[in-house]
């Protein structure tokens, strides 16, 4: 998991550890990367990232490539910070999913996000774009993954947004442990069977 808030322990990582908690029970193991505070580069599009899963600058976002070498799922949380994720947690993000592509491919993904009073549909759309651009499923609960509240305190009174961060760690221990009878039984993602294609719309 990414806590992409700059509080450690604040409404982000009280929902984060509401689906921790759940995918515990159901035994699996997770881990809370916190993004934290420090300035984090965004990308240089200099591509030299291609074919090594690392990414040239060296700071948090190679930990989480390394840790995602081993790890089934991800899940990212973030605040709403002006109707979108927090600046540091997207910078993080296209750097993680532009250098980690081979490491991140067809394993569960989920995006949360914690916000006082709005914006959070916006910080989600842009959060569950980065699964679906690489190839991840996206793991889904019975509403959008959302809490509500100015303090952790206020989050845990949030009734119906912790019980959806709890439907959200079952389900995804569920398609983690679908997945993995399903390799267990051979069948194996699709994987890239043809040779990617890019174009642009200029003659």
């Amino acid at each position: 998991m990414l806590n992409g808030s700059p509080r450690e322990f604040g409404c982000t990582f009280t929902a984060l550890s509401e689906v921790a908690s759940t995918l515990n029970q159901a035994g699996v193991e997770t881990d809370i990367l916190h993004v934290g505070v420090d300035p984090i580069q965004s990308c240089r599009a200099c591509r030299g990232c291609a074919g090594k899963s690392r990414c040239v600058v060296q700071d948090g976002v190679n930990v989480a490539l390394e840790r995602m070498e081993t790890c089934d799922g991800l899940v990212v949380g973030s605040p709403v910070h002006f109707s979108s994720a927090s600046g540091a947690i997207t910078c993080f993000l296209d750097r993680l999913f532009y250098a980690g592509g081979a490491v991140m491919a067809y394993k569960p993904g989920a995006a949360v996000a914690s916000c006082r009073r709005a914006g959070t549909l916006t910080a989600l759309d842009q959060l569950n774009k980065y699964f679906v651009y690489a190839h991840m499923p996206l793991v889904p609960s019975q509403y959008w993954c959302m809490v509500y509240g100015n303090t952790p305190d206020e989050v845990r009174k949030d009734l119906e947004g912790m019980q959806t961060m709890r439907v959200l760690g079952r389900n995804m221990a569920w398609m983690l442990k679908s997945f993995a009878a399903a390799r267990a039984a051979g069948i194996n993602p699709p994987g890239q069977v043809e040779e990617r294609a890019r174009t642009n719309f200029i003659r």
